[in-house]
């Protein structure tokens, strides 16, 4: 029986906030808000916390998560995935779902699992939502180019497209969740990483950059990620305030 799985990645050393899956909210840490959104998602048949950190591992025990504890070694999050996929050959459908997105919907995770079955041409899953002027130019957020039916062209840091006719193009942000088929998963991490994908920092480009599909969707939905200290005190602030 092929399996949908959602795998969260939780890394202790991020450069911009250290330890961040472990900063509390309402009492309860980053990674056990992501992961109470998970296990909301009905496609799901597993969801997995993936770290390798000591600390991280205990943490999501208390609270009742299934997980594993990975190499230190890993690059990138999908690296780290491949590595718990690895244990499981009866997961033939694999969300990685970022551990700082505290405010991930349900329904969201649900759309990335329905683009992936439902397009044999499709390697990867993603979404996106419409942007208008706020933050463009900040390089935390991921923009994308689509194509007329959805997959995506590029992703980046900058802003995207260049706007030189003012007015025109409409702008997306990137909504920092992949889904993968299993043999998808496993081909792009064996790729080398090329020269985009070591300048934006962004791991998708070496999919784009091999000739991988990746397929999108717009939704309605605006993202809370935790990348600084700033994004933590307003997510703090919304989590409080409710």
């Amino acid at each position: 029986m092929s399996k949908t799985a959602i795998i969260i990645p939780a890394r202790y050393g991020s450069k911009r906030l250290q330890g961040k899956p472990l900063l509390k909210v309402c009492d309860k840490p980053i990674i056990q808000w992501v992961w109470e959104r998970a296990i909301q998602v009905a496609s799901a048949d597993m969801v997995i916390i993936a770290t390798d950190n000591q600390e991280i591992y205990d943490c999501a025990k208390s609270f009742g998560a299934h997980v594993e504890m990975t190499s230190e070694h890993h690059k990138c999050g999908s690296d780290r995935i491949v590595e718990v996929a690895e244990k499981f050959p009866d997961i033939s459908y694999i969300i990685n779902l970022q551990g700082d997105e505290p405010m991930i919907n349900t329904d969201c995770v649900e759309a990335v699992i329905r683009l992936l079955k439902e397009d044999e041409t499709v390697d990867i899953s993603t979404l996106l939502s419409e942007i208008k002027d706020e933050d463009l130019d900040d390089p935390n957020m991921v923009k994308c180019v689509k194509d007329i039916n959805g997959y995506a062209l590029y992703f980046s840091r900058s802003k995207i497209p260049y706007e030189r006719n003012l007015g025109i193009a409409k702008f997306y942000k990137h909504i920092g969740i992949y889904g993968y088929k299993r043999e998808s998963l496993f081909k792009m991490t064996k790729f080398p990483q090329p020269e985009i994908e070591q300048a934006e920092s962004l791991e998708q480009l070496r999919a784009l950059y091999n000739g991988m599909r990746i397929k999108t969707a717009v939704v309605d939905y605006k993202a809370i990620g935790i990348d600084t200290i700033e994004d933590f005190n307003a997510f703090k602030k919304l989590a409080e305030s409710k």
